[in-house]
């Protein structure tokens, strides 16, 4: 068994497509329309990952522009080099952290959560 991509509804693609790429530094590896479906997926993949490993799935159903996450969703996880260098891009993109930065429970990693333009939680962990 191998862990291909997780999928998220998204209400607008390109807003989301451009916060994934231009402030956590992820590239779109593919787009697709299937007018059939009345969907478009984009899959995107983190700078530090290559070839098919892991990817993000972005899912938007035409005329769709907001989903309720309800209570069962927690968040995903990216490790990264720099969190200060997260919080300059959220900053130049208009954002900021919904917490932190601070450190994990034990106090090995720094950590900090931001929410993706459509609610999803992320938390970015940056070893010290």
């Amino acid at each position: 068994m191998r862990y291909l991509h997780t999928m998220i509804r998204v209400g607008d693609l390109q807003r989301s497509i451009d916060f994934y790429t231009n402030v956590l530094g992820f590239h779109e590896i593919r787009r697709s329309d299937y007018p059939d479906g009345k969907f478009t997926l984009a899959f995107l993949q983190a700078s530090g990952d290559q070839g098919d490993g892991p990817m993000l799935e972005l899912t938007y159903n035409w005329g769709v522009d907001n989903y309720d996450l309800g209570t069962g969703y927690g968040h995903v996880a990216y490790q990264v080099e720099s969190i200060e260098a997260i919080g300059e891009a959220l900053q130049k993109a208009g954002m900021t952290f919904s917490w932190g930065p601070g450190e994990t429970p034990d106090g090995r990693k720094k950590m900090a959560f931001i929410d993706d333009p459509d609610g999803y939680k992320i938390e970015l962990i940056q070893t010290l």
